[in-house]
């Protein structure tokens, strides 16, 4: 059974023994995970079990996983991660015979990359189609984009006017992840207040040249020469100081959470689902880990709250502290700079 995304929570009254979940939307493919995991965990499913089919991968550890009794509760989801979207011979036979006896106890759950008709042709996938329920995750375009685009404002609850709602359009058609990080900015930097285009404008006119996440992604790999010059036209476009801490805020936080569950005992690869970190920033996010320690990431944030105090007590926005700031991102630097205050 065929359904879309935005039709999803609609059909989610029962659960079916498997789901397929495939497209090339990150933010997608994410949140209907998601919204599944959430249904299946109300439903007593508890446990959740990751398999990836990369290189040496064996298809009776899906087996046992299907026959196996849970540790932890009675019921278990089971995510299957299909890279390539073609589980081969061998893995077509397993999932074709484990469908054919579902277990009540478990819930399958594959995801893959968009496929093609040949693939959505294929004995395996039509077994598990008329079993199950197949998601397209294909970003949108047109109308379709613009329909996800009102509903993401209802969710935010964000009083846009017309004009300020077609420049959202125009920005961010294509790219539902930064459209969506956009309206949480503006939920935070005006969460009751009506937003005009011109509004809209002052926040995000720079980003036709450079972004607060472009910057942050040079940032996370490194990319000191990048990240200042991004800096330094963000600044000279006039963009608001509190847009970029806030960027900085969040990727600073999130690394911090990573290295603290990692010093408990947690697998990095357990913990990209968990905060909702997709495949193509998993780099990003593994070479800021690599490089820095977690001393040097809480002194950042201390940095950054220093800065924001000061923005906020004295109305000062310091693009200097802000330049220092991402410095701080290179190891090097805290040899070098971390012995500097902010005084005012």
């Amino acid at each position: 059974m065929r359904v879309y995304p935005d039709r999803l929570n609609d059909n989610l009254k029962q659960l079916l023994p498997c789901y397929l979940i495939f497209g090339d939307d990150p933010w997608l493919l994410e949140t209907t995970k998601d919204h599944i995991r959430q249904f299946a965990k109300r439903q007593g499913f508890d446990e959740r079990v990751q398999l990836v089919q990369e290189t040496g991968f064996n298809w009776n550890d899906l087996t046992q996983e299907w026959q196996s009794m849970s540790l932890f509760s009675s019921r278990r989801l089971i995510e299957l991660n299909l890279p390539n979207a073609k589980p081969g011979a061998d893995g077509s036979a397993v999932l074709q015979s484990l469908l054919q006896t579902p277990n009540p106890d478990v819930l399958l759950i594959i995801e893959g990359p968009k496929l093609a008709s040949e693939q959505t042709n294929s004995k395996w996938f039509k077994t598990l189609d008329n079993l199950g329920m197949y998601i397209p995750c294909t970003t949108p375009e047109g109308e379709q984009f613009m329909r996800w685009l009102d509903s993401r404002i209802r969710y935010f609850k964000l009083n846009l006017h017309s004009d300020a709602r077609a420049m959202l359009y125009s920005l961010y058609e294509g790219n539902l992840l930064a459209a969506d990080q956009a309206m949480q900015l503006l939920q935070l930097l005006s969460p009751t207040s009506p937003i005009s285009g011109d509004e809209l404008s002052h926040y995000f006119e720079d980003q036709s040249r450079f972004s607060v996440f472009q910057l942050t992604d040079a940032l996370l790999t490194n990319k000191q020469t990048s990240a200042q010059h991004m800096l330094a036209q963000l600044n000279g476009e006039g963009t608001a100081m509190p847009i970029v801490l806030w960027a900085l805020f969040k990727e600073l936080q999130l690394l911090l959470t990573l290295m603290s569950e990692q010093a408990k005992g947690a697998q990095l690869n357990s913990l990209w689902g968990k905060h909702r970190i997709w495949d193509k920033r998993k780099p990003l996010y593994q070479a800021a880990l690599q490089r820095l320690t977690l001393p040097q990431v809480e002194y950042m944030l201390s940095f950054a709250s220093k800065l924001e105090l000061n923005l906020k007590q004295q109305g000062h926005e310091d693009w200097t502290g802000l330049s220092h700031l991402c410095l701080l991102f290179d190891p090097k630097a805290h040899r070098h700079l971390a012995h500097i205050n902010l005084e005012y």
